[in-house]
């Protein structure tokens, strides 16, 4: 039976076409059907030759990718194969991609990534709407990677729209022209709309685009997919990837780990760059390794399946070949699949394609947070072992705790044997503009010379603080035009056409009725907020001090600063302590700010220095700060905030929800200083990040009216935070994340499909009213005053407000989940 009649029968969704070369129904050999748990599209293109959803055999996976790759050196000929570059896309086709690469002949090969590196800037992003986790960047560690003027050849599993390839290439092309683009996929599924839109944009940018498939056909879909497939996953999904299929019965034996003997200085995939002379290098070592592995398997093993972890697919690929070829001798069946963030509901049926579901946390502490991760077809498979290929980066102890992923496998198999291949980590370097370089690198982690270092910006040149409470490590661009309408900036961002840090919203100025709020809150709240300065103050000296040495604060600007301004003058106030205060620039998504990272290193000793925001959210900056601090190990990465109800970090004054009131506006309580900026044709590899100083604005600012407000109190409450410090030192102070999982639920419950849209606690609710185009408000039944300037701005902007019981912060803001110009009101405001 075709692995696509449930789905025909139940969703309405018909599939046809035929295989290059073959007879009508041929498609269907490449391809079966299933439903996503994705609220933009409800049906899945089930490869079957792809190595991610459905096991298969290795040689199968390789032999599609470089037979996909030969007709592409036919496309283009001999001579322009031979000056021709791969991308591929993540996660789906990173092994596809490496193959087509393969096949096509000595092709140098990068693929995008989802997981950013502290201290490599991204030559390149774009958005792949439908997906799950739709963020792709391009970090090759070249940056003259995709300089050349040979062919591009754009790799993917499937080419549905030609929306993704779009987006793509529009971000590409502005900054390498090239004439010619081949885009090589195993099946083409593209309306003949989609096909005249592709050749409009190679017309409108004058070049070629060219695309080579292996099957060519359509998906006809019923008007109300989305409202069918929601109800079938309701009806027969249960919980989101809950364990299915039946174990072996047989008590778990400790996973075993093998040592691969992984060659030094060779990259684990293409993440940032793959050459042929790195991929002579792995073709030498396949054998050696596939031994070791041979050697771990139980006998007789009549049944193996090699699984990658998410975009780690080529390399665990060839070594599932090189271990097939050795294990046939004995008669062991040695098959190929991969883990995947995708969330696809599991039926168990012959008609389906995803028969069964394991689910398990990420491991490998993703930019995006915590969260599911997906093995399809596992269960259930009778293996004898079952060997489970990860990368350094993904060997932590949620790899190995109690439902992690090798928890999860030794259910169904007596025989867990797992391999790390060492992470590669590129080395800084400077665009170059010019074309790879075909020889390994083996990349260091550590940190450029300090060279001619910029020096900080101080008010008040810079910024409406004294010159002694902070020194801006950004560069001052006042001049530049950054700002952009509301409902541009969040178009844009959304479709992928630009990150929200190449441009500033416009500065919201306050209604008078908004004003006297602000200054009601903070007159309620400033006697708190001092009790929260000083005992985070407290605990980071009390456990960051060392003999001669005191603590550095280095804020997180712009919302970090204030508070970062406050324990400066706790410190010297209290215990007569000049600490020294910089602030710094960190973008989700981008990393933090590496020229900035050097300065300090070179002024300062980096475990002395402590990184300090205002509040947490969902947690995404502290992942965002440990991420980016990895290659710099003398920097801890330990955060210290005033408020922490997210549950996210150790060192905080309070958990509680609470108004801060410098979260009620923007550069106004922030020295006059916007939020940071980073644009590759603004910000150079040796310039700190940007950000501007509004000057215009001086007859608004309230930041020297905030500090002096809250500093009134000190004295007042030396005591009690003295005794909370001291309460917080002696507590388990573990975090919870307890702000993530609620955060999980609601875009879920909310059909989000996207946490970063989700903005948890008084303080990122503000910012979603003040900047993005918000889409509605959740708030704790029965808060109080704290909330009045989020309703009064939600009624401002004509956004509804919901009270709920089930929160673990008193208010959330919710972005608007599918944004156009088109989704607001002729009075600019925001869907109902």
């Amino acid at each position: 039976m075709w692995p696509g009649e449930w789905v025909t029968r139940r969703l309405g969704v018909t599939l046809t076409g035929t295989a290059s070369g073959g007879g009508s129904g041929i498609l269907r050999e490449l391809l079966g059907l299933a439903i996503r748990r994705n609220p933009r599209r409800a049906h899945l293109l089930v490869s079957t030759v792809l190595g991610k959803h459905v096991p298969q055999r290795p040689a199968r996976v390789y032999g599609a990718g470089t037979e996909l790759g030969h007709r592409v050196r036919v496309q283009l000929g001999e001579a322009a194969a031979r000056r021709a570059t791969v991308l591929g896309y993540a996660e789906t086709a990173t092994g596809l991609g490496h193959a087509v690469a393969d096949g096509l002949g000595a092709a140098a090969y990068l693929h995008s990534t989802r997981r950013p590196v502290p201290g490599l800037a991204p030559v390149g992003g774009f958005e792949e709407e439908h997906s799950h986790h739709t963020s792709h960047l391009l970090l090759p560690e070249d940056p003259g990677f995709l300089a050349g003027t040979g062919p591009l050849v754009l790799v993917d599993d499937e080419l549905s729209t030609g929306r993704t390839v779009r987006n793509t290439l529009a971000s590409l092309h502005r900054r390498w022209p090239r004439e010619r683009y081949v885009v090589a996929a195993l099946v083409d599924m593209r309306t003949d709309a989609d096909r005249a839109a592709l050749a409009k944009f190679a017309a409108d940018h004058g070049t070629r685009i060219d695309v080579v498939a292996l099957g060519t056909g359509r998906v006809s879909l019923p008007g109300d997919v989305l409202d069918r497939g929601a109800a079938l996953v309701a009806a027969h999904g249960g919980p989101d990837g809950t364990d299915t299929g039946t174990g072996t019965g047989v008590p778990a034996a400790p996973p075993h780990r093998v040592d691969l003997g992984w060659p030094e200085g060779l990259p684990d995939g293409a993440r940032h760059g793959f050459t042929p002379a790195h991929r002579a290098h792995l073709e030498a070592a396949l054998p050696g390794m596939a031994a070791r592995l041979a050697a771990a398997l139980p006998a007789p093993a009549r049944r193996v399946l090699v699984l990658g972890t998410e975009e780690l697919m080529y390399a665990p690929l060839r070594l599932a070949g090189a271990l097939a070829e050795r294990a046939a001798l004995r008669g062991t069946e040695v098959l190929f699949s991969s883990t995947t963030r995708s969330p696809v509901l599991a039926v168990d049926d012959p008609g389906y394609a995803i028969r069964t579901a394991l689910r398990f946390p990420a491991h490998d502490a993703p930019a995006d947070g915590p969260g599911p991760r997906f093995a399809y077809n596992v269960a259930g498979g009778h293996w004898d072992a079952i060997v489970a290929v990860t990368d350094s980066a993904g060997d932590t102890p949620a790899l190995h705790a109690p439902g992690g992923l090798l928890d999860r496998l030794a259910a169904h198999t007596p025989r867990v044997i797992y391999a790390v291949i060492p992470s590669h980590t590129p080395a800084p370097s400077t665009d170059t503009g010019t074309a790879p370089s075909t020889a390994p690198s083996t990349g260091s982690p550590a940190a450029a010379a300090p060279g001619r270092l910029p020096e900080p910006l101080r008010g008040p040149a810079f910024s409406s603080y004294p010159p002694e409470d902070v020194g801006w490590l950004l560069q001052d661009l006042s001049d530049a035009e950054l700002e952009a309408p509301t409902e541009e900036r969040e178009e844009a961002i959304q479709a992928g056409g630009a990150h929200y840090a190449e441009s500033l919203p416009i500065e919201y100025q306050p209604t008078p009725e908004y004003q006297r709020l602000f200054h009601a809150a903070l007159a309620a709240s400033s006697r708190r907020i001092a009790r929260a300065v000083g005992a985070v103050t407290d605990t980071v000296l009390a456990e960051r001090s060392r003999p001669g040495a005191p603590p550095v604060l280095v804020s997180l600007a712009r919302a970090g600063t204030p508070i970062g301004v406050l324990m400066r003058r706790w410190a010297r106030h209290v215990h007569g302590l000049d600490l020294p205060h910089y602030a710094i620039s960190i973008v989700r998504g981008r990393g933090i700010d590496t020229t900035a990272l050097r300065w300090l290193a070179h002024h300062h000793d980096p475990a002395s220095c402590v990184f300090v925001d205002g509040w947490t959210g969902k947690g995404a900056i502290t992942r965002e700060l440990a991420a980016a601090l990895a290659p710099f190990p003398d920097f801890d990465p330990s955060l210290a905030v005033l408020a922490d109800p997210g549950g996210c970090v150790t060192t905080y004054g309070t958990r509680e929800d609470f108004l801060i009131p410098s979260a009620c506006l923007n550069s106004t309580v922030s020295g006059l200083v916007s939020r940071t900026v980073l644009r590759a044709d603004l910000v150079g590899p040796d310039d700190f990040h940007g950000a501007k100083f509004y000057r215009e604005l001086a007859g608004a600012d309230v930041s020297a009216h905030f500090l002096d407000t809250i500093t009134a109190h000190f004295d007042d409450v030396t005591g009690e935070a003295a005794a909370d410090a001291a309460a917080l030192l002696a507590a388990d102070r573990t975090p919870t994340w307890a702000g993530w999982r609620a955060v999980e639920r609601i875009s879920q419950e909310y059909g989000i499909g996207d946490v970063n849209l989700v903005k948890p606690g008084v303080g990122e609710t503000t910012r979603v009213l003040l900047r993005r185009v918000p889409w509605r408000v959740l708030t704790r039944r029965g808060a109080g005053a704290d909330l009045d300037h989020i309703r009064l701005l939600a009624e401002q902007r004509g956004v509804p407000v919901e009270e709920t019981d089930d929160l673990p912060y008193s208010c959330v803001g919710l972005i608007h989940p599918r944004y156009t110009r088109g989704a607001t009101g002729a009075d600019g405001k925001a869907a109902q």
